[in-house]
């Protein structure tokens, strides 16, 4: 088992006998992204962090180009890091893609997960018949044309996108040189896979009680689809942040950490400064 937390530079925090809290970062990044809001639970939760395979401190040996062509098996990573951990009841937070990676993850072993905190999510990217995604199928194809060609120069132009916080240039710079640190050939497939899977048939099977965080604007996961998630899943509160960007772990910790913390604490909402908390489902 420990082969499995080394390949997944799996690193764990807080109390060992406390409630599993795992965080599970976006494309192109690493746990590193958790670095402000994590350190918040370790009082009372077994924080548990780790690197996507092909991301970070993950073992190059890990990313196998036939696993990862789907979101699945991500998912099947995240339980094999749970088995690894006999991490039960765990609270699965995942940020962007890994938001739909958990809820396979919860689909698969349902009894595994107690709760799911959905940062920035999006179920699907490509605009479709009365669904927003943000994107048209010929913005996807130029954006994974653009990896193809020069991922180094897609990474510069499009994380302070994907970060935005225009006046906080140094936020795009972070994840500018995050997304350099990725293999190229690596960050063309797992975007392929992000960008162009469809998890919308899957939500409404989610039983588990799931907090969605909407970012107010953000780029590449509209309000409009921050909305669809929540009323999708069966058991699902929506909180719309102040925020703005796609990346509010980095950008806005302080809001995050108060938007999660009654959800996973099993506390009222109004405990949380300025939870501005909107009940869906």
């Amino acid at each position: 088992m420990d082969d499995i937390l080394a390949r997944h530079n799996v690193r764990e925090s807080g109390p060992p006998q406390g409630q599993p809290l795992m965080f599970a970062h976006g494309f192109g990044c690493d746990q590193n992204m958790w670095r402000f809001v994590a350190p918040a639970f370790e009082d009372a939760f077994r924080v548990i962090l780790f690197d996507h395979a092909g991301a970070g401190g993950s073992d190059p040996d890990a990313y196998d180009p036939e696993r990862h062509g789907s979101l699945e098996g991500y998912a099947e990573d995240v339980l094999d890091i749970c088995a690894a951990l006999d991490a039960r009841d765990v609270i699965f937070v995942g940020h962007s893609v890994s938001a739909m990676v958990g809820a396979l993850a919860e689909l698969a072993e349902p009894d595994r997960f107690d709760k799911l905190v959905m940062v920035s999510p999006s179920p699907r990217y490509i605009d479709d018949e009365g669904y927003v995604g943000g994107f048209s199928e010929a913005d996807i194809r130029e954006l994974l044309e653009s990896l193809d060609s020069n991922y180094l120069g897609w990474s510069s132009a499009m994380a302070p996108v994907i970060m935005g916080n225009e006046e906080r240039p140094e936020l795009g710079q972070e994840l500018t040189e995050s997304f350099c640190r990725t293999d190229p050939a690596i960050a063309r497939r797992f975007a392929e896979v992000t960008f162009t899977s469809d998890n919308r048939p899957e939500l409404p099977l989610v039983k588990t009680p799931t907090l969605v965080l909407q970012c107010s604007q953000d780029a590449i996961a509209p309000t409009a689809v921050g909305t669809y998630v929540a009323e999708a899943l069966p058991h699902a509160s929506l909180v719309m942040l102040e925020a703005t960007g796609h990346c509010p772990n980095l950008s806005a910790p302080e809001e995050t950490i108060a938007a999660i913390a009654p959800f996973v604490r099993g506390e009222p909402a109004d405990r949380a400064t300025g939870d501005p908390r909107t009940r869906v489902g």
